[in-house]
């Protein structure tokens, strides 16, 4: 009994995580778009599965305290991934607004430049220079807590019946092993899947075609698409 609720515990965690691309889609577009080295972007890929795996072991034990069924807690994780889905979408549409006027504001361009002597010459300019350094460091804060904050949130509802065995049998050697295996599945999965996109995105060699130029935009626009994908049940 105990082998299987463990290996449902392994397995559970690695499907749902390979399954849900906003388990690692985010954390690429983010990491790349902020520019974020990778080593930087895994840490806060890890830094946010735990926290994601934590509230709902969580909601969980808080359920067996107070003799909620399965279906009760399942309920509530099933509410809180849909705040969740909302939540990346309001995030990511808002991100991609900000980002696009950034990125047709930083748009390098000339202006005719009359000096005293009558001469005329034109020169390149552009207003995101301007403010660059302040307005970059305030983004990357919000969008790491924003982040964060969202994974914290966001429920693991395929960890409560697994959990609800071995908690009403008070098994709680076999509590903490489900739970740590389920955890560290998890966030393995989470940090392998974004390693192995991110050097993907190497090989493709984006510079080249002019994709990274619009990085920004496009991973709201991704952030968002995962927050739509998770509404389908995806």
């Amino acid at each position: 009994m105990d082998s299987v609720l463990l290996g449902t515990a392994a397995s559970i965690g690695l499907v749902h995580t390979l399954l849900g691309v906003d388990h690692s889609l985010p954390f690429v577009a983010l990491g790349r778009a902020q520019g974020w080295s990778l080593k930087r972007t895994l840490a806060v890929t890890f830094g946010c599965g735990l926290a994601h795996v934590l509230s709902s072991v969580l909601i969980g034990a808080i359920g067996i305290g107070l003799g909620f069924a399965v279906d009760d807690l399942v309920g509530i994780e099933s509410a809180r991934g849909d705040l969740v889905a909302w939540a990346l979408i309001a995030f990511g549409l808002t991100y991609a607004a900000w980002a696009a006027v950034k990125h047709i504001r930083g748009k390098r361009h000339q202006h005719a430049h009359v000096h005293a002597d009558g001469n005329v010459h034109d020169h390149d300019h552009d207003h995101r220079r301007e403010h660059l350094h302040a307005h970059n460091a305030g983004v990357k804060k919000a969008t790491f807590w924003t982040l964060f904050l969202i994974f914290a949130f966001g429920p693991c509802e395929a960890l409560i019946p697994v959990l609800m065995a071995p908690a009403w049998a008070q098994d709680w050697t076999l509590v903490v092993g489900v739970i740590s295996l389920f955890g560290a599945v998890t966030i393995a999965t989470m940090v392998g899947t974004v390693a192995a996109v991110w050097r993907g995105l190497d090989m493709a060699r984006l510079k080249r075609w002019g994709v990274e130029a619009w990085a920004e935009p496009l991973a709201g626009v991704v952030v968002a698409a995962s927050g739509g994908l998770i509404l389908l049940g995806l």
